[in-house]
């Protein structure tokens, strides 16, 4: 145990006196932290949309300014030779509404009125959006104004468990602090393992009486300590800056994260272990934790929509479970019931990680 130590308090004074590991290591988190909270927005609002009135009725000016009362569409304004079509066509509008001369007519003497609508599709999901907000919008117009036929016998009284302020930084932050800390302390204990290949101090490990299972401890202990505190400023920066807050028990995040961030070390340290340089490290880091982190881990896209045979590799990445442990003890707060087989992947990954590393080290012995 003393010579992990020793081998720890080795690697943190060479961390400290590296003043660009210690400016990636601190500031770099904080930076993503703020670019992904700010700028992920999964809702669209303010679509453009662009309005034909040939009614010009109350009626129909009712219905438009329903429309955008969402808040979800900002008009545009035409030129006087723009007709529905071209608005569209020239990029001025994402969609155009086209109301009929006898509009009010037809709607007074309880008759159907259709109401054109144009839409953009070069974006399927934007689309889909405009789409069923204006659908939304019509029916809401349509009940409020009596204009339905009948009586409605079922009706849906929705209520949003988790979120009904529907904040999409409870969504997006919890996110993204699994993203980092895939991230970073991956990368550097990474830089760290392949910086002993380079310099050629590995030699001195290998001549001395260090165990390699004593070496690989010590080095993850201190980039462990580094991720800890990587992990504290980013969740200090979550609550202070988008007003995230633990909700139910506590200790399922806490056990998650301690198993997450040695799970992003001893990857990273396997990564150092077979890359020649630190170049190399930097790009297979950034290719493999990043990459999957982002796209195969349920961050934007749920892991359901992953087509094979991309979600088999879903399974194998830790950002996905600790990401459904973030978002359980920050929007859900369901505890462990939740959250116990994202807790034991992470555990099982971690254990993969770390006898990898093993191996990789003590081939590198024998090769050198």
């Amino acid at each position: 145990m003393q010579r992990i130590l020793a081998q720890c308090r080795k690697e943190l004074a060479q961390f400290r006196r590296d003043r660009l590991t210690v400016a990636l290591a601190l500031i770099l988190p904080v930076a993503t932290l703020l670019i992904f909270g700010y700028a992920i927005r999964l809702e669209s609002k303010h679509i453009p949309l662009a309005i034909q009135d040939w009614d010009q009725s109350w009626l129909s000016r009712a219905y438009i300014e329903q429309l955008f009362a969402t808040n979800q569409f900002a008009p545009v304004r035409r030129a006087g030779d723009e007709d529905a079509i071209a608005v569209i066509d020239r990029g001025h509008a994402k969609a155009t509404v086209v109301i009929p001369p006898d509009f009010s007519r037809r709607v007074e003497a309880k008759l159907p009125s259709p109401v054109q609508v144009l839409v953009d599709g070069s974006d399927v999901n934007n689309a889909r959006v405009i789409r069923n907000s204006i659908r939304a919008t019509t029916n809401y117009f349509m009940r409020v104004n009596d204009l339905l036929p009948g009586s409605e016998r079922v009706v849906a009284r929705v209520r949003l468990w988790f979120n009904p302020g529907r904040r999409e930084s409870l969504f997006i932050v919890p996110g993204v602090y699994a993203v980092v800390l895939a991230v970073f302390p991956a990368l550097l204990s990474a830089i760290a393992m392949v910086r002993e290949k380079e310099q050629g101090t590995i030699l001195q490990v290998y001549a001395s009486d260090l165990r390699p299972v004593e070496w690989v401890l010590g080095k993850g202990l201190a980039y462990f300590l580094v991720g800890q505190l990587e992990s504290v400023l980013v969740l200090t920066g979550a609550m202070g800056l988008f007003g995230l807050r633990l909700v139910g028990d506590p200790t399922p995040l806490l056990v998650g994260n301690t198993v997450f961030v040695s799970a992003s070390v001893l990857f990273g340290l396997l990564i150092g272990s077979r890359a020649s340089n630190q170049g190399a490290a930097v790009q297979a880091v950034a290719l493999i934790s990043f990459l999957t982190a982002l796209l195969l881990s349920g961050f934007i896209y749920p892991i359901s929509n992953i087509p094979f045979p991309l979600s088999l590799i879903a399974w194998v990445v830790p950002a996905r479970y600790f990401m459904e442990i973030t978002r359980d003890a920050f929007v859900r707060g369901t505890g462990w019931a939740g959250v116990w087989p994202a807790e034991l992947a992470l555990m099982g990954l971690a254990l993969l990680f770390l006898r990898a590393v093993l191996l990789a080290t003590q081939r590198m012995q024998l090769k050198d």
